[in-house]
């Protein structure tokens, strides 16, 4: 594969992508418009989200979740198949910064340890709105010296995150440069909001089937409050990615983040990064996901497979040739 290059998947839409989306229009879009206009509804979400917790999740007989333990490292292991156990990857759910959890997430995480094959420490970092954005980052920061200290060397670590765990992917990588850390191997973006300014998002506007573009824009505005939402680590999108890892992003094309994930592969190229840029025609935000029921989603784990592959092919040969 290779890795400096935009992509969009030309496979056949299915006909579950087609159903999907259209329940989606006429449930989680309307709630979503309907949640997202008070701070007190983003506690009733929360709670919901940790009632939602309580449902049992199928997980394949291969798959195997453990407690994380420690203070930096809370969260959950989970480990599918064979794994390298000197490798990890560190994974942020998304959810806005207020719902969702590594539980809600395994669909994702299980299948991440599988085509990666090593195991995926799916980070239960604190959220709104209790917690402010600069507690989620300090816990994403704890979490990936953690490993380190733990015996896991920077190149073989893997930071990945969807939606808002897409943002503190981004602002992780720019806060570990920043601070002259070493930064990992690679990372993996899917459906990142990476931009927290308050900017009208035109694009997709009408054709999201999940998310609401001033919904979106509410909510940016909630948790930049106090802040300057120019700073890249609010909003990574406008940061400077010189000395970054590789990167993939992922998004559908009829996302109303379609556009920031696009401007983040731009100003990444720009600054020297080689990023996998995938756009995947008509997935619904986040699709990855929904690997349980949309076989789009289940092809995507073969794409984000194949990226890792080419970055340690990539890393074998910069080894080889600063050996010779």
């Amino acid at each position: 594969m290779r890795i400096n290059k935009d992509v969009a998947p030309d496979y056949p839409l299915s006909w579950q992508a087609r159903a999907l989306t259209s329940v989606m229009w006429g449930t989680l879009k309307p709630a979503s418009s309907v949640l997202m206009r008070h701070p007190l509804a983003l506690i009733g979400a929360a709670r919901l989200g940790e009632l939602a917790q309580l449902m049992p999740l199928r997980l394949p007989e291969h798959a195997v979740v453990a407690p994380a333990e420690g203070p930096d490292c809370g969260g959950e292991w989970v480990r599918a198949g064979r794994v390298d156990e000197r490798k990890a990857l560190l994974y942020f759910h998304g959810g806005g910064y207020f719902s969702c959890s590594p539980r809600t997430h395994r669909p994702i995480t299980w299948r991440l340890s599988a085509v990666a094959r090593r195991p995926v420490l799916a980070l239960d970092y604190r959220q709104g709105p209790v917690h402010p954005l600069a507690d989620s980052l300090a816990d994403a920061l704890d979490a990936y010296e953690c490993l380190m200290r733990n015996g896991h060397a920077p190149e073989d670590i893997v930071i990945a995150g969807d939606s808002a765990g897409g943002h503190l992917t981004l602002a992780t990588l720019l806060a570990l440069r920043d601070r002259g850390l070493p930064t990992p191997a690679a990372a993996i973006c899917l459906s990142p909001w990476a931009d927290l300014t308050d900017i009208p998002r035109r694009a997709n506007r009408w054709h999201d089937p999940m998310l609401p573009a001033g919904r979106v824009r509410w909510l940016a505005r909630h948790w930049t409050c106090g802040l300057d939402p120019w700073d890249p680590l609010v909003s990574p999108v406008h940061g400077d990615f010189t000395g970054l890892p590789p990167l993939m992003i992922v998004t559908g094309s009829t996302e109303v983040l379609r556009d920031e994930a696009r401007r983040v592969a731009e100003r990444a190229r720009e600054a020297g990064v080689p990023v996998r840029y995938e756009e995947w025609r008509r997935m619904p935000h986040a699709f990855p996901i929904l690997a349980d029921v949309l076989p789009e989603a289940r092809l995507a784990f073969r794409h984000m497979s194949a990226f890792l592959e080419a970055v340690a092919a990539r890393a074998a040969r910069r080894g080889h040739s600063t050996a010779a």
